[in-house]
């Protein structure tokens, strides 16, 4: 179980990571940039940990799956991008995909 709090965590810090990339404005704002690092880096360092304990199929899977699902949902949120039933339909499958790889870990 600690594992997958971990992994959470590293996706998390990858969301604020890759939502600060947004918001640097092509690293031109300080404060933003340092949130890249530390959120990036934390991610890295929290994932690293993760596949000592868990398979890196699954955790990869997870990390990046659930992270590309709620950036997209931070830019329909927070940044006001489009949403339509492609990229719905889109982060279904990757929500999918991410349960059949843990499934099939099993």
């Amino acid at each position: 179980m600690t594992a997958w709090l971990l992994l959470l965590a590293a996706v998390f810090m990858e969301v604020i990571g890759t939502t600060a990339l947004k918001l640097s404005n092509g690293f031109t704002r300080p404060w933003p940039i340092v949130a890249v690092v530390l959120g990036y880096g934390f991610a890295f360092m929290a994932l690293g940990l993760v596949l000592k304990r868990m398979e890196v199929s699954v955790a990869y899977a997870v990390w990046a799956g659930l992270g590309t699902a709620l950036v997209a949902l931070v830019g329909v949120i927070w940044f006001g991008e489009a949403m339509n039933w492609v990229k719905a339909g889109s982060l279904a499958l990757i929500i999918i995909g991410l349960i059949g790889l843990n499934l099939g870990a099993r």
